[in-house]
């Protein structure tokens, strides 16, 4: 085993990380640094500093990270209208590059060798935390204990607390599923969840009512967009962090954001999972209507086959990869003439788009009517633009190769 003298631990006060925090301790004879991120996951992370304090740590971060979150990883992964597999809006998967970084600032800054995470040896998270390590600091070490621990249970984690007297809660009633929360989404696994065939009992969710339960009445909305990323919502200016948490308070009051799918983790396995992103949907909804005036066709359809593998990037891990920033680069690119508004309208779940606005728009009122144009645009043209676009089929045929 290689001699740590110090490690910076990813913490959250719950019960895995505070048995984590004595195990390395004991396990390598290091001393421990624990760092806390607030990423708007909705609860206190203060009390993280007394746990911490009560377990003997001397050096304690917790870092207020919600804007940077939102400004510089969820608005920039949004530009791409980006979700993986079809459904999945990414919302853990966006938050891990950013612990990442800082895991390593604070181990620069402390003069740590190694950092540690909770992160189980089944799931994604494991990836993503130690690729992000790896590209901001090749050398240093990555503890992750439930890869090397029997503790693989909570009971075994319960007993271990008994015995190096370590005060966790023991709540009655704990919910049955593990959750991970930020600005951009809630997710749920375990449980019931395990069995693909089970409906998420309704008393699962926290952020959202059902859409039966929603109200009768419409909400309106006006988005306001430079560069792709909002910046007003009805008119009022707003910080990227406060955008999303308004939101997501209107679009959890409107039922929207709730997804149920199985998914196909990176490490092989396929994985049911459960997660409500009302902002988060209704900033996809919007972006794309904004990019359907102001974006040439060319670059909107070739921005939508390269989404997937730009998606893949991030859910594997790959933030911090030479490939995924030479995609941000074409993207954030791509969104210089994304400026304009957008009406939306939510009511009982549903997103729907009713109005959209540019002075950089592409959408030209003169061609596109119905009525007289006025000239504006030859429809005899047509004849020979399909034409030229059917040689090869006329040739083909003439050919005897015969289609269908």
């Amino acid at each position: 085993m290689k001699k740590i003298k110090k490690v910076v631990l990813a913490y959250s006060g719950g019960l895995d990380t505070s048995v984590i925090a004595k195990w390395l301790e004991d396990t390598y004879g290091c001393e421990v640094v624990t760092f806390t991120a607030d990423l708007g996951q909705g609860e206190e992370v203060e009390p993280a500093r007394a746990k911490a304090e009560a377990l003997g740590i001397k050096e304690i971060y917790i870092d207020d990270l919600r804007e940077e979150f939102v400004r510089d990883y969820v608005f920039p992964m949004f530009r791409a209208n980006t979700i993986y597999e079809g459904e999945y809006l990414l919302g853990t998967s966006i938050a891990r590059p950013l612990i990442s970084k800082r895991l390593i600032e604070i181990a620069n800054e402390t003069g740590a060798d190694a950092i540690s995470h909770g992160a189980t040896g089944k799931g994604n998270d494991q990836v993503r935390f130690e690729l992000g390590a790896y590209a901001l600091k090749p050398g240093v070490e990555v503890i992750a204990p439930w890869r090397e621990w029997d503790l693989n249970s909570r009971e075994k984690l319960l007993a271990y607390c008994d015995e190096h007297g370590i005060e966790v809660e023991r709540q009655k009633g704990k919910s049955p599923y593990s959750m991970d929360a930020n600005l951009l989404h809630i997710s749920y696994e375990g449980g019931i969840l395990e069995d693909p065939w089970a409906e998420a009992e309704e008393g699962m969710w926290r952020w959202s009512v059902s859409p039966e339960n929603a109200p009768d009445i419409a909400t309106y909305m006006n988005l306001t967009y430079e560069k792709g990323d909002i910046v007003a919502i009805d008119g009022k200016a707003m910080s990227p962090a406060e955008v999303l948490a308004y939101l997501n308070k209107v679009g959890g009051d409107n039922g929207i954001g709730r997804l149920d799918i199985v998914e196909n983790r990176y490490v092989g396995m396929k994985s049911r999972g459960c997660y409500e992103t009302p902002g988060g949907t209704i900033m996809l909804k919007g972006h794309r209507a904004i990019e359907s005036i102001t974006l040439d066709r060319e670059v909107a359809h070739l921005k939508d086959e390269l989404m997937p593998r730009y998606a893949k990037l991030i859910y594997n891990g790959y933030w911090w990869s030479p490939e995924r920033e030479m995609l941000q680069k074409m993207i954030d690119e791509s969104q210089a003439p994304v400026n304009g508004e957008v009406r939306l309208k939510l009511y009982k779940g549903n997103v729907t788009v009713v109005g959209r606005r540019s002075d950089d728009s592409l959408f030209d009122e003169n061609i596109a009517t119905f009525e007289d144009d006025e000239g504006a645009y030859h429809q005899g043209d047509a004849e020979g633009f399909i034409k030229l676009n059917a040689l090869r089929l006329r040739i083909a045929a003439g050919k005897g190769r015969k289609l269908g």
